[in-house]
């Protein structure tokens, strides 16, 4: 089948996905070639965006963090915009992403579960008051809330769990849907890779410019660019 053909009888979608949804909005994923993991920084990037580098470095954190985590001028793409179209014609019932750019809900997505949390969600450390992404952008060196409290962005970082509620949203929502289509993903960040494990439907759709390790078992494998795939897609 065709993946136009799986979507046209399929009723109940969700889309899995990872920095590879945000690669053509300009923002660059982390294993690739020229992602932040094969760039040379005082410290590794997976060690700065940990817990503990964050509470030991806090201003060397937040250096990076603004530097290659924010991309407040990236846009949409062909693939979170077809995303939003499907929703609104009642074909995909939601995304489950583990990007943290907030690009879906731009796009107009509304059921949108982010595993890995959100640049727009920022709180103190100290007192709790949420603030915007600007609290961090606008600011130097680490920002601050008006009671001396540090901010720090409501973003998953490693040593840090998963929130259980969006964990459970993510197990529902996949168990319930009768094609899955992952997009964009190496499937190589756990625990939330390991969601996938929990779809039963119909149809499972494989759309990354490599190959990855649901493919075994995949219906139908594209090793093309996302946006390219869904932009092609008609919404009946």
């Amino acid at each position: 089948m065709t993946l136009q053909e799986i979507i046209d009888e399929s009723s109940r979608i969700v889309f899995f996905g990872g920095a590879g949804v945000s690669t053509e909005s300009g923002i660059p994923d982390f294993r690739s070639a020229d992602g932040l993991y094969n760039q040379k920084y005082k410290y590794p990037p997976e060690q700065i965006v940990s817990h503990s580098f964050f509470t030991e470095h806090t201003e060397e954190f937040y250096r990076f963090y603004r530097d290659r985590m924010i991309f407040p001028d990236a846009k949409p793409n062909a693939a979170h915009l077809k995303l939003a179209e499907l929703e609104r014609a009642g074909k995909l019932s939601c995304v489950i992403t583990q990007n943290i750019d907030g690009l879906h809900q731009a796009a107009g997505s509304v059921n949108v579960v982010e595993l890995h949390g959100s640049v727009h969600r920022n709180r103190c450390m100290s007192c709790g008051k949420k603030f915007p992404l600007s609290a961090v952008t606008e600011s130097d060196g680490i920002p601050r809330c008006e009671c001396g409290g540090i901010i720090k962005p409501e973003v998953v970082l490693y040593e840090e769990s998963l929130d259980d509620s969006d964990i459970e949203r993510a197990v529902h929502e996949i168990s319930a849907a009768d094609t899955l289509i992952i997009g964009g993903t190496s499937l190589a960040v756990y625990p939330a890779a390991g969601l996938v494990r929990f779809f039963g439907g119909k149809h499972l759709v494989v759309i990354n410019k490599s190959a990855i390790s649901a493919d075994r078992s995949a219906d139908l494998v594209i090793n093309e660019p996302l946006g390219e795939v869904l932009g092609k897609l008609i919404v009946r």
